[in-house]
């Protein structure tokens, strides 16, 4: 029995010489664990925004609402003199086309073809050359022209003037 006495000494003896290790306490814990826990729900947070969320899918029997489309819609070739001052006239010839996003518009801006027109004539004899000069010109032509139609045409709105041609002579 005494070897077994002199065996737990050395047991213990060998126990005493090996480096404890070091417990985490409870502060520390908390120290590291909550801000990490911050960062991981950031991180949900942002991802989720950036998914823009759930997405409902479409259902099959519920009736699809007008699909949204480009549709471009081609106006008469117009001939206007400009507004020069003098004698000596100049003509300005347009190709402009409409562009609005669902079929209804469509027949909305067709069924008023006749005041858009009208509209866009009165504006373009009262231009000058020099309003057409550059593009910053032709961005305010487009701009004008684009204001006067959906007056012309409220409550359906066309998104866009687009020049397929436009010739100063």
């Amino acid at each position: 029995m005494a070897d077994d006495d002199n065996l737990d000494d050395d047991l213990a003896g060998d126990l005493g010489d090996m480096p404890q290790t070091k417990k985490f306490s409870g502060k520390k814990i908390i120290l590291i664990a909550v801000p990490a826990l911050v960062v991981l729900i950031a991180i949900i947070v942002v991802l989720t925004m950036l998914m823009g969320g759930k997405e409902e899918p479409i259902a099959e029997d519920k009736p699809v609402k007008e699909q949204i489309q480009l549709i471009f819609i081609d106006l008469p070739e117009m001939v206007v003199n400009l507004n020069t001052g003098e004698r000596q006239q100049q003509f300005l010839r347009a190709r402009i086309s409409l562009e609005v996003d669902r079929e209804s518009a469509r027949a909305a801006v067709e069924e008023k073809m006749p005041r858009i027109i009208d509209d866009f004539q009165v504006y373009l004899r009262e231009l000058r050359v020099q309003d057409l000069n550059g593009s910053a010109g032709l961005y305010r032509l487009k701009e004008e022209l684009l204001v006067r139609i959906n007056t012309s045409v409220a409550p359906v709105e066309v998104k866009d003037v687009l020049f397929r041609e436009m010739l100063v002579q």
